[in-house]
């Protein structure tokens, strides 16, 4: 019995990979990447800049990691304050977190340090190898001598960048002026030059080799993000309504073809994408939202004659026809919650005290009794400078009356240190009325802030 034969029509997916899956990303130009270039080198120059900002004659931003300390302009936070380092990450999280529910993953397209220096790297391989055709074209054939001088110039400058970007990270944490002369003169200890060259070899090997396998396979966010999607939001989508069916036709024609959408099947928008995926096919978890894909359709379509937006920031929603809403219990939450935590640290801040005091009572000694017969108590009194200055205190008691003092009641700190100052109280018995007197040390420096310590004073049981 003859059996009727199904056609099979091979469809080859087609997308800006070679064999051997490496990515050529083609230049986009539009709003949206000029938006990202002109973004990513405002971060790049803020991120270089900031090591560099002074503040009286000090690094203004600096994590001593050797001192154990934050210095913040004139503040100086230590150990104990790390509650706003949590916060900073909470704050940080739940931004990340509005950001994504209300805008897809702009970050990664627009913010991100991975994007940021891929895109950077990308540039210097057009100036010095080409467009992505023709850089895919000479990785197929044999290297002649000027694509090896080329691609030898290329690495070259990956990794001045590279090397750049590892002394400007060590940067926030080695004082900058003395990691560049140490590392110039070749002086630079062993723990911050290794810093200095894993981080150059990690952005090296991030932006030069791996490039988007950092974005699909190792970067957790591209995983964890789709809990905070949903049908109103903005993501990059194709509209398939109107661009369906595709099919290329002449740029000279003026009227479209029956049976075709707008969609002429240009392929450029799978070429301009740095993660190597067809927008056409949906919502993927590749793709990053840098909108590369939307300033080369638009580009076409302004091109053919056809309105813009056949590729756009949108929301499944609107790509079915029906209203999005913007304000929405998920968005509202997040947004209440860094609100929050953005008061909270904003008091926490601004309630930090720019001196801290300890006091420690004598362990070894409860009391003693002088040759005038008045009670003497010790204590040692560690005091902790949050300043960039050097500051001077005074030092005196509420809660004791007529006491003789056996140490200096001004004591100077350096700006950003700790000391230890020992002292001695005496009263005399007949202004005890009790066993164990409780009273303040009360600290005061030149601008008249006030630090108040509860302590014991114990006379004769």
């Amino acid at each position: 019995m003859k059996q009727d034969k199904i056609d099979v029509k091979v469809i080859t997916p087609k997308t800006n990979r070679d064999a051997n899956g490496k990515i050529y990303v083609r230049k986009s130009q539009g709003t949206f990447q000029v938006l990202r270039r002109y973004g990513g080198w405002f971060l790049l120059v803020l991120f270089a800049a900031i090591p560099w900002i002074s503040y009286h004659d000090q690094q203004a931003i600096l994590f001593d990691l050797n001192k154990q300390q934050f210095q913040f302009f004139s503040a100086t936070f230590f150990p104990q304050d790390l509650t706003l380092l949590a916060l900073i990450f909470m704050i940080s999280a739940f931004g990340l977190f509005f950001l994504t529910t209300f805008l897809g993953r702009v970050w990664c397209g627009y913010l991100c340090p991975q994007t940021v220096w891929t895109f950077m790297y990308i540039w210097f391989e057009e100036k010095l190898e080409g467009q992505a055709n023709k850089r895919r074209k000479q990785d197929n054939n044999k290297y002649t001598k000027n694509i090896l001088i080329r691609k030898t110039i290329k690495h070259i400058a990956w990794w001045v960048i590279a090397l750049l970007t590892g002394l400007t990270f060590v940067a926030y944490f080695v004082p900058v002026k003395s990691l560049m002369l140490d590392f110039i003169t070749f002086e630079l200890s062993f723990w911050p030059a290794f810093w200095v060259w894993f981080f150059a070899a990690c952005t090296y090997g991030n932006a030069g080799w791996m490039r988007s396998i950092m974005c699909l396979h190792m970067c957790p966010y591209a995983r964890f993000q789709s809990a905070m999607f949903d049908k109103d939001t903005f993501i990059v989508g194709y509209d398939t309504k109107r661009g369906e069916q595709r099919g290329p036709r002449s740029l000279k024609a003026t009227v479209k073809p029956e049976g075709l959408g707008d969609c002429i099947d240009c392929n450029l928008c799978v070429q301009v994408c740095p993660t190597g995926i067809d927008i056409r096919n949906g919502l993927q978890y590749e793709c990053i939202n840098c909108g590369a894909c939307i300033d080369a359709c638009d580009n076409t379509m302004e091109r053919m004659g056809y309105e813009k937006g056949l590729i756009s920031y949108t929301t499944e929603h609107k790509l079915a026809g029906n209203k999005t809403r913007v304000m929405r219990p998920k968005l509202i939450g997040y947004g209440i919650a860094l609100t929050l935590m953005l008061a909270l640290f904003v008091t926490q801040v601004v309630g930090v005290d720019p001196v801290n005091m300890s006091v420690l009572r004598d362990r070894n000694q409860m009391y003693r009794v002088d040759n005038n017969g008045w009670i003497e108590n010790t204590y040692t009194l560690k005091i902790l400078n949050k300043t960039q200055q050097t500051q001077k205190y005074h030092v005196d008691v509420e809660g004791l009356n007529n006491v003789k003092w056996y140490g200096s009641q001004t004591i100077t700190v350096p700006a950003g240190e700790s000391i230890s100052h020992p002292l001695s109280l005496a009263v005399s018995p007949d202004e005890l009325n009790s066993p164990i007197i409780k009273f303040e040390f009360i600290l005061t420096d030149n601008e008249q802030f006030s630090l108040p310590v509860e302590s014991r004073f114990i006379k004769k049981l």
